[in-house]
């Protein structure tokens, strides 16, 4: 199939892009890395009237180191961040999840932005950011936001981003030498969504896990964060932590997969992660 006719535009400035968006707010989508939209543009299950091609904008491709955070604009593609030695040094958790994201054709056009503001409640990216805590950056008509990524996704394709914004970076504080991370994913295929994932965050002492965050993806209409299993493995109980994602999760039931073998899964995902925390500070 082909998609349906729309207009196009590539605005030299961000400026330009809010006014244009701020203007055809109802018909318009943004244009980043492509990688998601195009595939809907072509089974029409996506039919704007107007798509503005954000990818010009180079101001929104860095990484950048800093004391107290790392920051990642929202145009830096897949494969910038999977190469990036900065990422690997100050947030290896990052570098692990998205040699997951599709395959290499796609990682070197899709965009960080462009997988947060997508919110594929299957994807990797957004549960990352929610393992770390970060802060997702927009601007839009009334200036700039930042939006705790715990926030920003509100279900199937939905942010909290308002009409007329364009997500623009993610900073990922609380980074240290004493951080710890694992990542598990299960899917039919190398490359495809992931049927249950996992992204878990935590600080690690001499003696125990401290300050854990396990964020699931592919279970439920947007990433959760199980909290009850993540205090249970900060008191180092696994049995405990594995019963408790009975009370956290709710799956959804598909044709991947039952409700009771996404949370069986789960579970299998939660000791492979930890178990990759272990490893990591041996």
């Amino acid at each position: 199939m082909k998609s349906a006719a729309f207009d196009y535009v590539r605005p030299g400035t961000l400026e330009q892009a809010l006014q244009i968006l701020s203007e055809r707010a109802e018909g318009a989508r943004v244009l980043a890395g492509g990688q998601s939209l195009a595939p809907a543009l072509n089974l029409r299950l996506a039919a704007p009237e107007l798509l503005v091609d954000i990818g010009g904008l180079a101001q929104f491709r860095y990484i950048e180191e800093g004391a107290d955070a790392l920051r990642i604009g929202a145009l830096t593609r897949h494969v910038d961040v999977e190469r990036s030695e900065i990422v690997a040094r100050r947030c290896p958790l990052l570098s692990r999840a998205i040699a997951h994201v599709a395959h290499p054709a796609i990682r070197n056009r899709g965009t960080l932005g462009g997988s947060l503001a997508l919110a594929d409640p299957a994807a990797e990216l957004p549960a990352c950011m929610l393992a770390l805590d970060a802060v997702i950056h927009v601007a839009g008509p009334g200036g700039e936001r930042r939006i705790a990524a715990r926030d920003f996704f509100q279900g199937v394709f939905e942010t909290a981003l308002r009409p007329g914004e364009v997500l623009t970076g993610v900073e990922i504080g609380g980074l240290g030498p004493d951080r710890t991370y694992g990542f598990a994913e299960l899917s039919r295929r190398r490359g495809d969504f992931a049927i249950v994932g996992l992204a878990l965050a935590a600080r690690r002492s001499s003696t125990a896990l401290s300050d854990v965050r396990l964020a699931f993806f592919g279970v439920a209409d947007r990433p959760v964060l199980a909290r009850a299993a993540a205090s249970a493995l900060g008191a180092g109980d696994m049995s405990a932590a594995r019963a408790a994602l009975a009370t956290d999760l709710k799956p959804v039931s598909d044709a991947q997969a039952s409700s009771a073998m996404r949370l069986h899964l789960a579970g299998v995902l939660l000791e492979r992660a930890f178990n990759e925390t272990l490893e990591a500070s041996a």
